[in-house]
C-alpha cells in the first residue's frame, strides 16, 4: 500500500492530508502523454519496461509541478500514481535515451541513460523517472537509485527554483523497502523529475563520434524546435539558415548565465561531466553538489574528485571547456571554424557581465558603479581569508546596511580579525554616498537569501526519512521555496552549521 503523506507543501500548518483523486479523475495511463523524441526515431532512444518496484510508497511531492503538468486535484495521494511514478505500472512509453561525454576530462564514449526512463511529455514537458531500474545503458548497474541520494535530487531542484536558477523540477519522490547496495546498503527511491528538455551536450558528442553524424542535423533541429521556441528564427535572422551555430551560441550564452548564478550563491555541482550539461542551460543531474557553508573558492564538494577538476572556482573554465567540446561535436553541421569561434566568443564576457550583475545586487549598488570591482575583490579576499560563512554574511550585511551603524558588530563579528571587515564596511559606506539605505537593505534581502540548502540540512531530512517521519523533507521544501523570505520557526535551517556538518562526505554515488 502506498503511505499517505501527513502534509502538503503549500501549507506549513500541516493540515489533514486531502482525499485522493477521485475515481473519475483521469489516470495515469490516460493522461495525454507525448513522445517528445518520434521524430529522432531508434537510433536515438529505446523502448525499456521500468523494474516494479518493491511496496512502493509516498516520500515526497510537489504540488505545483503536478499542476503545470496537468495532473489531477489529489493525485499525491493516489495508489494508481505511486505506481505509475515508482515504475511499478508504467505509463507513458517509457524509453532510455543513448548519448556519450567526456567524464573529468577524459573521453568515456558511449554512456547513456543508465538509471533514467523518460515516460513521454505532458503539456510541453518531459517527465522522467530516476532510478526505475536497469535500461540498456546501464554499463552493468543496477539502474536504481536510492533513497539518500533521491532526497538530495527532490530538495535540490525545489531549493534552485526558489532561487531563480534554472533547473531540473522534481514532481515527486517515492520509496521502497528493496534494499541497494552503494558503500553501504540502502533502500531504493526513485524521482520524477520534469524539464522542458533532458537533451544533453553527450548527445551530439555521441551522434558525432559514435553513431551516425547524419543524426545531427535533425538533433539539431529538435533541439532548436522543442527547447526555445525563437531559436529557429534567430538563425534566419543572424546567421543565414545556420541552425546549428545559432544553437552553439544560444547554448553558450545560457550556459555562461548558469554558472555565473552558481558562483553568486555559492552553489558547486560537483561533477561537470559534458553528459551532466544540458543543452537548456539549467541546472541538471543532482549528485555531489553542495551550497557552501565557510567560502573557499578552491572548495571541492565531491570527494571523487581527487585532483580538483570541480571545484568552485573552476566551474566558470569547466563549462567553457565543455561548450569547446559540444562545438567540437557539431563541426560537421557548422559551416567554418571561424564560425565556430563566433558562437563561443560571448562566453568570456557574457559570464562576466552576469555575474558582476548579480554581484552587484547582493551589494545593492548599480552593476556599473565605479567602486563596485575593488570592493567585491577585497571582499571576496577577506571572506576567504577568513573562511567566512557565505549564506550569512550577506544576509547579515543586508540588514546592517539598513542603518549603517559602525557601531552594529552583527557583520564584523563573523570574522576572527575583524579589523580588515570594519574597514571594508568604511569603504562599502563611503562609495554609495547619499544613498537611501532602506531601500537599499530592502533590495539586497530580497536576493540574499536566508536559506540553502545545505549539506547537513538536507542530511537531518534523509535522516529522518530513514525512520519513516518524511514530513522534515516536506518542510525543507516549502521553507526553500521562498529563501529570501524570513519564515517562521525556521532559525534551524538559517544558523550556521553543525560541528558534525564538516565530517559529511559527498561522492558520485550521493
Amino acid at each position: 500500500m502506498s503511505r499517505p503523506l501527513s502534509s502538503e507543501n503549500t501549507n506549513m500548518d500541516f493540515p489533514k492530508p486531502p482525499s485522493p483523486a477521485p475515481a473519475s479523475a483521469p489516470q495515469p495511463s490516460a493522461l495525454p502523454w507525448g513522445l517528445p523524441f518520434a521524430e529522432l526515431g531508434p537510433a536515438f532512444s529505446t523502448p525499456v519496461t521500468p523494474t516494479s518496484l518493491l511496496a512502493p510508497h509516498w516520500v515526497a511531492y510537489d504540488v505545483a509541478v503536478g499542476a503545470r503538468l496537468g495532473l489531477p486535484t489529489g493525485w499525491w495521494q493516489s495508489e494508481n500514481y505511486c505506481r505509475a511514478f515508482s515504475g511499478t505500472e508504467p505509463c507513458g512509453t517509457p524509453h532510455a535515451s543513448v548519448y556519450a561525454g567526456h567524464q573529468f576530462g577524459v573521453w568515456a564514449g558511449q554512456l547513456g541513460d543508465g538509471r533514467a526512463l523518460t515516460l513521454g511529455t505532458l503539456a510541453g514537458w518531459e517527465v522522467q523517472l530516476k532510478g526505475a531500474g536497469r535500461t540498456p545503458f546501464s554499463r552493468g548497474g543496477d539502474g536504481r537509485a536510492v533513497l539518500r541520494s533521491s532526497i538530495r535530487e527532490f530538495l535540490a531542484c525545489g531549493a534552485m527554483r526558489g532561487l531563480g536558477i534554472p533547473t531540473t523540477e522534481a514532481l515527486c519522490l517515492i520509496g521502497s523497502p528493496a534494499p541497494v547496495r552503494r558503500e553501504t546498503l540502502e533502500t531504493a527511491a526513485v524521482v520524477t523529475r520534469t524539464a522542458r528538455s533532458f537533451l544533453r551536450f553527450g548527445h551530439f558528442e555521441y551522434f558525432s563520434y559514435l553513431g551516425s553524424a547524419a543524426m545531427l542535423g535533425p538533433l539539431v533541429a529538435h533541439a532548436a524546435l522543442h527547447c526555445d521556441a525563437d531559436l529557429q528564427a534567430q538563425a534566419n535572422r543572424h546567421w543565414n539558415g545556420n541552425l546549428a551555430a545559432a544553437l552553439l551560441t544560444h547554448v553558450t550564452r545560457s550556459s555562461a548565465e548558469l554558472v555565473a548564478q552558481w558562483q553568486a550563491v555559492g552553489f558547486c555541482h560537483g561533477v561537470l561531466n559534458t553528459d551532466n550539461m544540458g543543452i537548456l542551460g539549467i541546472t541538471l543531474d543532482y549528485g555531489p553538489f553542495q551550497f557552501m557553508d565557510a567560502f573557499d573558492p578552491g572548495h571541492i564538494c565531491n570527494h571523487t574528485d581527487v585532483q580538483g577538476r570541480y571545484a568552485f572556482d573552476q566551474q566558470p573554465d569547466i563549462v567553457h571547456w565543455n561548450l569547446h567540446a559540444l562545438a567540437q561535436a557539431l563541426l560537421p553541421e557548422l559551416e567554418s571554424k571561424d564560425q565556430v569561434m563566433q558562437a563561443l566568443a560571448p562566453y568570456a564576457t557574457h559570464f562576466a557581465t552576469t555575474y558582476q550583475g548579480l554581484m552587484a545586487r547582493k551589494l545593492g549598488c548599480a552593476a556599473d558603479a565605479p567602486a563596485l570591482p575593488g570592493l567585491l575583490d577585497t571582499l571576496l579576499s577577506l571572506l576567504a581569508d577568513q573562511a567566512v560563512d557565505y549564506t550569512i554574511f550577506w544576509r547579515r550585511l543586508s540588514h546592517w546596511v539598513a542603518k549603517h551603524d559602525p557601531a552594529d558588530r552583527t557583520v564584523v563579528d563573523l570574522f576572527v580579525h575583524p579589523a580588515p571587515a570594519q574597514e571594508w564596511l568604511t569603504r562599502y559606506v563611503a562609495a554609495l554616498p547619499d544613498a537611501d539605505w532602506k531601500a537599499r537593505s530592502e533590495r539586497m534581502l530580497a536576493v540574499n537569501p536566508l536559506y540553502v540548502l545545505r549539506n547537513h540540512i538536507a542530511e537531518t531530512a534523509i535522516r529522518a526519512a530513514q525512520t519513516g517521519d518524511f514530513s522534515s523533507a516536506m518542510r525543507v521544501q516549502k521553507i526553500l521555496a521562498t529563501p529570501c523570505v524570513e519564515q517562521p520557526d525556521s532559525e534551524d535551517l538559517a544558523g550556521f552549521p553543525p560541528a558534525w556538518a564538516d565530517q559529511l562526505a559527498i561522492s558520485c554515488s550521493s
